[in-house]
């Protein structure tokens, strides 16, 4: 009997299909663009594999997951998995796996082109010469090698940040849970990490533990004209707070490739502050890093049909006898 593999990203049928083409013989169905709650639990009830939603829209919270009684594994074609709750996936006996490291070079990469951006008032000149200016005096700017560099999780994202950085010539801090053996990058505990950057990067995962890490107390901490620049989710930035600090001059600007409500709304007061560089949630969104997560998708939907264990699980589950053997 073909295993039903359930996809709620938006990928076709198709491209699902050639995923397994020549190993597995498998029955995929796909469900309408969110919002589809109903549509997602009447398919993910009979599904045994799932392709998580990599635009976090379609959730699975635990009445949906508790119906899911035939599934083995949720995928996640992201690194965030916030939209499942995989603390109930593990009480159910469902495996959970993202696709960690899959676009570390990419939001690295953004995340250089927003400090230097803000740093040389890249994309404000540019707005200003197309608007008939010239404005030379308006943009003396800072070298990224002089300056003290924070990253707030030192995992995929901010390892390859680092290299970076380093090759820039930056003085690198970092604050994690987990002490990293990393040569030329300190660690230091985030409130003096806060207190010394001229620059933070946040790059942690979402959980109950870092929403809302960087909030009003956090941004206090940091120096006078200092700079934000947040490439992990949006909730983990208290957006009201951080409003407050641009307003107030007390940041010099940010860079923000998420945010809290996504889409953010028109009349989100940071679209018209001319200090912030942002884009919408396109910072692991590379052609390169595309190719490297279908890849993960399809290795780790394979292992599980091999009768293997699946890599990368979240939520520590082993599945044992109910894989096929």
């Amino acid at each position: 009997m073909p295993a039903r593999v359930v996809c709620l990203s938006p990928y076709s049928k198709k491209q699902v299909e050639d995923l397994f083409a020549g190993r597995h013989a498998v029955d995929v169905v796909t469900v309408p663009d969110p919002p589809a709650p109903e549509a997602v639990r009447q398919e993910c009830s009979v599904a045994d594999l799932v392709i998580a939603d990599k635009r976090h829209a379609h959730r699975l919270p635990r009445e949906v997951l508790e119906q899911m009684t035939r599934c083995l594994l949720i995928q996640m074609p992201a690194v965030g998995y916030d939209v499942i709750d995989h603390v109930a996936a593990a009480g159910f006996g469902i495996a959970v796996a993202n696709a960690a490291g899959y676009n570390r070079d990419a939001v690295a990469d953004w995340t250089v082109m927003a400090i230097l951006n803000l740093l040389r008032r890249g994309s404000w000149g540019d707005r200003r010469l197309r608007e008939g200016g010239w404005p030379r005096p308006e943009m003396m700017g800072r070298e990224l090698g002089a300056l003290t560099v924070g990253i707030v999780g030192l995992g995929n994202v901010g390892s390859a940040l680092a290299n970076r950085l380093l090759a820039f010539g930056s003085r690198v801090l970092y604050a994690d849970i987990v002490e990293r053996s990393f040569a030329g990058v300190e660690r230091v505990p985030i409130e003096q990490l806060l207190a010394l950057a001229n620059i933070v990067c946040i790059h942690v995962p979402l959980n109950e533990e870092t929403h809302h890490l960087i909030d009003t107390e956090a941004l206090s901490r940091m120096q006078k004209g200092a700079y934000l620049i947040n490439a992990s989710r949006g909730p983990v930035v208290d957006e009201r707070a951080l409003i407050a600090a641009l307003e107030s001059a007390h940041l010099g600007g940010a860079g923000l490739d998420v945010f809290e409500q996504e889409p953010t709304p028109a009349d989100n007061p940071l679209r018209r502050m001319e200090n912030v560089f942002f884009s919408p949630h396109v910072g692991g969104a590379t052609l390169e890093a595309e190719a490297r997560v279908v890849e993960v998708v399809r290795d780790n939907l394979m292992r599980v049909l091999d009768g293997e264990e699946p890599s990368n699980v979240v939520n520590g589950v082993r599945l044992g006898a109910r894989l096929r053997r």
